[in-house]
C-alpha cells in the first residue's frame, strides 16, 4: 500500500449548476482535470469518484460510487474502500482555486499528527472537508454515517475531530450558474 493517493469526487448531479460540473471549461481543459493534476501533482496519485462511463475520454482512472445518490460521503466510503493509501486527499471537482503547494501542505500536515481528518480552512475562514486528507482508519465512520442515514459531511468531520489547517487560499465552490459566471469574471484579475 502506498502511503498518499488522491481522489476528486465526480458523482454529483450538478443539479443547481444544471450542467455537468465537472465538464466546465477552463482555458483548454475541463474544470476536472484543472482539479485532478493539482491533486496527482500533490499526492503522486489521482482517481476520479462517479461514473466510470461518464468519464472514460479522461486519462484518469475512475471509481464508481458504492451508494449513487447519496452524496459526498459515499464518494468518500468510494474512495476509502479503494484501499491504495493511508493518506487520502479527497477533493470536489468544482474547486477551480486549488493549489497544489495547499495540497501538499495538508498532506504533510496530516503525515505529522494522527487525526482521521485533517481539512482545509481558508483565508475566509471557510472549513473544506473537501480538501481534506482521510486516513483509511475513518472508513468505518464513514459507512456507518452512511447506514444511518446521516449525510452531512461537516457533521461527519465533526465526529471525527477534524485538525484544520490554515491555508493562504480563498477556495471557492462553484455549485450554481451565478457562481461560475463570478468566478470565471474574476480571472483576468487573478492573472490566470
Amino acid at each position: 500500500m502506498q502511503r498518499t493517493a488522491g481522489f476528486v469526487l465526480v458523482g454529483g448531479r450538478s443539479s443547481r449548476m444544471g450542467t455537468e460540473k465537472a465538464r466546465l471549461k477552463v482555458g483548454t481543459e475541463f474544470l476536472v482535470e484543472t482539479v485532478a493534476r493539482k491533486v496527482a501533482e500533490a499526492a503522486g496519485t489521482v482517481t476520479l469518484v462517479g461514473n466510470p462511463e461518464a468519464f472514460l475520454d479522461l486519462p484518469f482512472a475512475c471509481v464508481p460510487d458504492t451508494r449513487p445518490g447519496l452524496g459526498p460521503i459515499a464518494g468518500l466510503e468510494a474512495a476509502l474502500a479503494t484501499g491504495q493509501a493511508e493518506l487520502n486527499l479527497v477533493t470536489g471537482c468544482d474547486m477551480p482555486d486549488l493549489r497544489a503547494s495547499d495540497l501538499t501542505r495538508l498532506l504533510a500536515e496530516a503525515e505529522s499528527n494522527t487525526a482521521l481528518c485533517t481539512l482545509a480552512r481558508d483565508r475566509r475562514d471557510c472549513s473544506h472537508p473537501l480538501c481534506a486528507v482521510y486516513r483509511r482508519e475513518a472508513l468505518p465512520a464513514v459507512r456507518a454515517a452512511l447506514d444511518a442515514g446521516r449525510l452531512r459531511l461537516l457533521a461527519l468531520v465533526e465526529e471525527l475531530r477534524a485538525v484544520e489547517v490554515r491555508i493562504d487560499s480563498v477556495l471557492s465552490n462553484l455549485n450554481t450558474p451565478e457562481q461560475w459566471a463570478a468566478w470565471q469574471a474574476e480571472q483576468p484579475v487573478r492573472g490566470i
